[in-house]
């Protein structure tokens, strides 16, 4: 599964990269196969931003996961590049440090599921340390 996640580069600005979350364990069940990846250990917690939110310059508070539930957002790095985000989908805020990004919320109510995974969780990994 490819996500976008953003990070804190070596000159402390934040930056965009996709990723891919690796799928290693397949199951069957009824004659149909899906697939999984590594369970991780994670944090949950829910919430709701109200639309019009425009959040100034910050950092992700903890590595965190974002899933996107209903409203659209949009995320903003110091060179400009911009992405949304809507229903369904999910992206990795991993710039704890540094400038950070800024987020504006597009359409909203924007409720959210950030999942937060230890420090040292590395998303690519395909199975469990």
């Amino acid at each position: 599964m490819k996500i976008i996640r953003f990070y804190e580069t070596d000159n402390h600005v934040s930056r965009f990269e996709e990723i891919d979350i690796p799928f290693p364990e397949s199951k069957t069940d009824a004659g149909y196969t899906y697939h999984l990846s590594r369970p991780f250990e994670a944090g949950a917690i829910l919430a709701e931003l109200p639309v019009g939110l425009n959040q100034d310059w910050h950092v992700a508070p903890n590595r965190q996961f974002v899933v996107v539930l209903t409203g659209r957002l949009e995320v903003e790095m110091n060179d400009g590049e911009i992405r949304q985000w809507g229903p369904g989908e999910m992206f990795m805020a991993d710039d704890t440090g540094g400038q950070g990004h800024r987020t504006r919320v597009l359409d909203g109510p924007a409720k959210l599921l950030f999942m937060r995974v230890p420090h040292n969780f590395d998303p690519r990994a395909s199975m469990t340390s």
